[in-house]
């Protein structure tokens, strides 16, 4: 297999495409969260970040204690499964360790404002927000009147992050992925960024790609730098290799509980590793057998000739 210029490490692609004040939508909806670029990110010590994402979950967690955010774009914050975001809670209520700004919407609100961004839209009319006040909370949902009839929806702008950091199970080195599993909003937000970084699991021969063109969510005219990244999604989950590490949310219920337990976190997870691997090394063995997936793939199925 040729590497080719897109394919580099979580280092250099991080650094390569993104700057302080940027807006970035990490990926990735229960399965494949692009953990392993948050923490690059967090490492890197980037700064005044409009961090967007349907469903924030640990890693904006992690992004905002370590004041990398000034802005967060989100449809529900919360540690799924277990409670809120204490670190997401104290910056709004406290200020701590900095302030933030919030715009919420509904997930379909959210995944509207990506597909208009995706497609090239003005905006899309929908009815999700009827009968809540979001639409006084939020200047970005607006009443619009059908141009049909008589009737009046509601209407969001596109979403257009400057950079997508999207997750796939395995991809070519030039960028086309395959997927399988919870699709969320990996497609939109790839199409919707001017810069995507795609990590998986695995890089691949383009023939592997090819055999299964239905699997393929993300094509390398879209995708701007491959980073191959074992666990990369871990504590969340990637369909076919590993589980949700349930034990690692709970955990940071508790960490969370102050800032300067998250600080002493972040101190030996993040900033007292290099990269992916080393995080990957601090993991229990027994714990990641334990989340291992028995089978990686789908049962073989004969396609025939093509």
């Amino acid at each position: 297999m040729t590497t080719t210029a897109k394919q580099v490490d979580m280092a250099t692609a991080i650094s390569s495409a993104l700057d302080d004040g940027d807006s970035v939508y990490l990926a990735g909806f229960t399965h494949l969260i692009p953990f392993a670029a948050g923490h690059e990110i967090i490492r890197q010590g980037y700064r005044d970040l409009e961090v967007v994402r349907a469903t924030p979950d640990l890693v904006y967690d992690q992004l905002i204690a370590a004041g990398c955010v000034r802005k967060a774009t989100f449809s529900w914050a919360g540690n799924p499964g277990v409670g809120s975001l204490r670190a997401f809670r104290r910056a709004v209520e406290e200020g701590v360790p900095n302030e933030i700004e919030l715009e919420e919407y509904t997930h379909f609100g959210m995944t509207a404002r990506l597909y208009a961004g995706a497609v090239d839209l003005p905006f899309v009319p929908l009815r999700t927000f009827a009968g809540t006040d979001l639409p006084e909370h939020n200047e970005n949902i607006r009443p619009v009147e059908s141009p049909f009839g008589d009737e009046t929806v509601y209407a969001v702008p596109p979403l257009e992050p400057d950079v997508a950091v999207v997750r796939a199970q395995r991809a070519d080195a030039q960028g086309n992925a395959h997927v399988w599993g919870i699709t969320g909003g990996h497609k939109e937000a790839a199409f919707a960024a001017d810069t995507v970084v795609l990590s998986v699991e695995e890089v691949v021969d383009e023939s592997v790609i090819r055999s299964d063109p239905n699997r393929t969510l993300f094509t390398d005219d879209v995708v701007d730098y491959v980073v191959e990244e074992p666990y990369g999604s871990h504590p969340s989950y990637a369909q076919g290799y590993y589980a949700r590490d349930n034990e690692a949310y709970l955990e940071w219920d508790e960490v969370s509980s102050s800032h300067e337990r998250v600080e002493e976190w972040l101190d030996e997870y993040v900033y007292g590793v290099d990269d992916r691997r080393e995080y990957v090394e601090t993991l229990p063995t027994e714990r990641l057998l334990d989340l291992e997936a028995g089978t990686k793939y789908a049962t073989a199925i004969d396609m025939g000739d093509y």
